[in-house]
């Protein structure tokens, strides 16, 4: 397991210039060492279910407690992939009580809609079959 933090989109000091459309601009290193640490986030199919778990209950916040049973996974394993969602910046809890709540950032999903949305209105390039392709 990697200790390697997660750093959340947007919270450094280039926030506002953090991360154009990929039709917009071509991305930096910086940038895209930034994004590729909230892609990993997401990479994991397990993560990937909390994520929609959280972000698809009514009311906005879901307990561990509810998460939980949705896997055959040990608590800590699941608490392990919360915290990794968290250090990405797309989930954020609270603790009440013996239990921890859970919620969406929508701002960091925003964000990586808007890396992977092309600007409206605009085509896409014209693509052309490669060398030697029938036609």
């Amino acid at each position: 397991m990697s200790k390697q933090e997660l750093v959340v989109l947007g919270q450094d000091e280039g926030a506002g210039v953090c991360c154009p459309g990929l039709l917009t601009a071509p991305l930096d290193e910086d940038q895209a060492v930034e994004l590729a640490k909230v892609f990993k986030a997401l990479g994991d199919p397990v993560r990937l279910r909390l994520l929609s778990l959280i972000a698809s209950r009514a009311g906005g916040e879901v307990c561990v407690c509810d998460l939980t049973p949705a896997f055959d996974l040990s608590q800590p394993t699941i608490s392990h992939h919360l915290k990794l969602l968290r250090q990405a910046g797309l989930v954020d809890c609270e603790r009440r009580g013996t239990w921890v709540y859970y919620w969406l950032v929508p701002e960091t999903t925003d964000r990586l809609a808007a890396i992977l949305t092309r600007p409206a209105g605009e085509p896409l390039p014209d693509r052309t079959a490669p060398a030697g392709a029938a036609s």
